[in-house]
């Protein structure tokens, strides 16, 4: 597992930037990077059901670990789901199950936020998160900036 860390500073309120970040019309424009069709259906509940899906409907199974909005949300994913079947005990999801996504946002200042993502992946995915980071943030950036 490897560990990386995303940060951007976006000029607009902190309320903003994390409805920005977690809409799900919103959340679809700033992953579409990781993948066209990006959509996530969580209960927003801790220990909840969480799920990152493609436009497939295949993707991952996680939980909220800690939520404290607008400040703070970690992700636990726990495996897969594909064809929806959802797997989260097979040896293919056990050497990945638990990797964390977390998001932290602060204020600067009223009208500014930083946004600081840490993300757990396996090194053979670690080019797509970065592509799919830096592109996403920045274009949540350019939007947050122009709304």
């Amino acid at each position: 597992m490897k560990t990386l860390n995303y940060e951007i500073e976006i000029n607009a309120p902190i309320e903003k930037v994390w409805e920005m970040l977690w809409n799900q019309e919103k959340y679809a424009e700033w992953t579409q990077f990781f993948g066209s069709g990006s959509v996530m259906k969580s209960d927003w509940e801790i220990n909840g059901k969480t799920y990152f899906l493609d436009k497939n409907g295949d993707g991952m199974v996680s939980t909220i670990k800690t939520l404290n909005p607008p400040f703070e949300v970690v992700f636990s994913h726990l495996g897969k789901i594909e064809n929806g079947v959802e797997d989260i005990a097979s040896s293919a999801v056990e050497e990945w199950s638990g990797a964390e996504e977390k998001y932290f946002l602060r204020y600067v200042d009223q009208n500014r936020t930083h946004i600081q993502a840490i993300v757990h992946t396996m090194h053979q995915y670690e080019d797509h998160m970065t592509i799919g980071f830096r592109k996403g943030f920045d274009l949540l950036k350019e939007n947050a900036e122009q709304i």
